[in-house]
């Protein structure tokens, strides 16, 4: 697949390194030598100092024989001019942008994006993204991610196993007999840095990271069977009046009306703006990493700190000393992937990255097949896919164990007429099944081609 990707910023230098690693066609345009340079010699990509819009800067970079143009710069104009001009000039099929502004995303303006006027394929909004990550997370306390497949009605959580985890030190076949009501898979297991699709013998050991595939309505007993049966935050204070921390905090006003929320905002201005469209939210004007202010919050007796600011050092800080201070827990928005590795050891409970986040969208649509959703876990090692099945798909007919599974892929969950099925030995997948799949890096073109139309079906 050809692809120009307009923005060399971290989310674009994300996307590339993945397109770039499966063996596509890149190429990066962006306005800043240095971020080019820096492309170009450490992925196997093209780079092109210019404007993203302009249109002998996008014939330059291969336009004219392009699959795909994302456009993920800082600025939501030249994401919107550049795919006006990638259609109207070069007719690329598939054109991504990144808006953050929310006044273009309104119900009501939904059809400036059709065709006939800005024609854009699939909006990324980072902010409604990453908000509807954090809720999540609030919502499900206990787990360090949470991704919801097959119209919300199955989940992914990954779930630190601590050193009082009741499951640890079992082979995984001896859970499944113990508990044959639970519809709960572990797919995929992070230990010492490293990830694996573990096998029915497999044990768990305290500090593993277990991925567990369940329904919606499992997700509560699943992370109590693993030890986890934190309480819902319902004192909630967030570090952060941007456009994250607004979303989050109307969100949280509509759905629980039980919940109080603080809000702290650095800037005055934007502090008395939010403090217009919330409701019941209490909002203080200040930093974050002040003590006082913090203990102003009522931060002692909070049940969970946010820190949604724009600056990771921040987020690091106010999250370590919201807990130093009292504070049950904290969730923090780390940009930067070298931060990851050191957030247990700094006292942070869990963190959410936006770029992984925005990744995953676009490799939603970058994949071939009946892909519907795409989740990429530590740093592109493996992929969570949603896929539906054809009635072409070799997945379709015979009892899984007759299948010829390749290697670096396990079947997490079925969903089937509104029901999710927990796949076993003699389960037959039917055409329309939507399939829940963990599939390493190195597993991923493979589970693309189960779910592409056959020539031989035509």
């Amino acid at each position: 697949m050809r692809v120009i990707i307009c923005g060399a910023g971290q989310v674009g230098y994300g996307i590339a390194e993945r397109l770039a690693a499966e063996q596509n066609d890149v190429s990066v345009i962006d306005t800043s030598p240095e971020l080019i340079r820096t492309i170009r010699d450490q992925l196997d990509v093209r780079g092109f100092v210019g404007h993203g819009a302009h249109p002998d800067v996008l014939e330059a970079a291969g336009a004219q024989q392009a699959d795909m143009f994302i456009a993920v710069t800082l600025y939501d104009e030249v994401n919107m001019t550049a795919c006006q001009v990638a259609h109207s000039l070069f007719n690329i099929p598939t054109k991504i942008a990144r808006i953050r502004a929310q006044s273009y995303l309104q119900p009501h303006y939904q059809n400036l994006f059709s065709r006939e006027n800005l024609p854009i394929d699939v909006i990324i909004s980072p902010e409604i993204e990453v908000g509807e990550m954090v809720l999540r997370r609030i919502a499900i306390p206990g787990a360090t991610d949470v991704v919801r497949f097959a119209d919300d009605k199955v989940a992914m959580v990954a779930i630190e196993c601590l050193e009082e985890c009741p499951v640890i030190n079992t082979p995984l076949s001896q859970l499944s007999d113990l508990f044959p009501d639970l519809p709960s898979t572990v797919v995929g297991v992070w230990r010492n840095n490293r990830l694996f699709i573990p096998h029915s013998a497999d044990q768990l050991v305290a500090g593993d990271v277990a991925y567990v595939v369940t329904s919606k309505d499992q997700v509560r007993r699943t992370l109590g069977l693993f030890g986890h049966e934190e309480a819902e935050a319902l004192r909630i204070v967030i570090g952060g009046g941007g456009n994250i921390g607004l979303y989050v905090a109307k969100a949280l006003e509509a759905r629980q009306s039980r919940t109080k929320v603080k809000i702290i905002e650095d800037t005055r201005e934007r502090a008395i703006a939010i403090a217009d469209k919330l409701r019941r939210t209490v909002v203080l004007h200040g930093s974050a990493l002040d003590q006082k202010l913090l203990l102003e919050a009522d931060i002692q007796d909070a049940d969970l700190m946010v820190a949604l600011t724009n600056n990771d050092q921040v987020n690091i800080l106010a999250s370590v000393m919201a807990k130093r201070l009292g504070c049950k827990s904290n969730l923090a928005l780390i940009n930067n992937p070298t931060y990851h590795d050191f957030t247990r050891t700094l006292g942070i409970d869990a963190h959410v990255n936006p770029r992984s986040v925005t990744i995953s969208r676009v490799l939603q649509h970058v994949r071939r097949g009946r892909i519907r959703a795409v989740h990429s876990i530590q740093r592109g090692t493996a992929e969570i896919i949603e896929a539906e099945a054809l009635e072409t798909s070799p997945l379709v007919g015979s009892p899984l164990r007759d299948l010829k599974l390749p290697d670096g892929m396990r079947l997490g969950m079925i969903y089937r007429d509104g029901t999710a099925i927990k796949p076993n030995g003699s389960t037959l997948i039917r055409p329309k099944d939507r399939v829940i799949i963990f599939a390493m890096d190195t597993a991923v073109r493979q589970v693309e081609q189960m779910f592409r139309v056959s020539l031989e079906f035509f």
